[in-house]
């Protein structure tokens, strides 16, 4: 059963000038490996993160950093969980899409519990 669903799109160029202008939310919003990411990279998992907030109904309380998108070796993108965030989970099987094109990056999010 579809527990929730969640999209977000990211504009990658106002993303990378709001990262300029606060250098900070680079160590908010993503865990060590995800900062090393080119901007197109990284606003794709901004986006990713917005849109697993949405399908789980969680608004802006979510801890951006215990959940870190990560690419298994066929390059299917997927979350790690860790802290709150896994224990939201916990049981669910979480599904995750995102692409950056043409200056827009995206994602798309679906929570399902069997």
């Amino acid at each position: 059963m579809i527990e929730g669903i969640g999209i977000d799109v990211v504009d990658i160029d106002r993303f990378a000038l709001s990262l300029q202008r606060t250098p900070s939310l680079l160590e908010r919003l993503f865990t060590q490996n995800e900062q090393s990411l080119p901007i197109s990279s990284q606003a794709a998992r901004f986006a990713a993160k917005e849109a697993l907030a949405k399908a789980l109904n969680a608004g802006k309380g979510l801890p951006w950093l215990d959940a870190e998108v990560v690419n298994l070796e066929s390059g299917k993108p997927v979350f790690l969980f860790r802290g709150e965030i896994a224990d939201l989970v916990d049981g669910a099987s979480v599904h995750l899409s995102i692409s950056h094109d043409a200056g827009i990056a995206s994602a798309i999010v679906i929570v399902e519990r069997t």
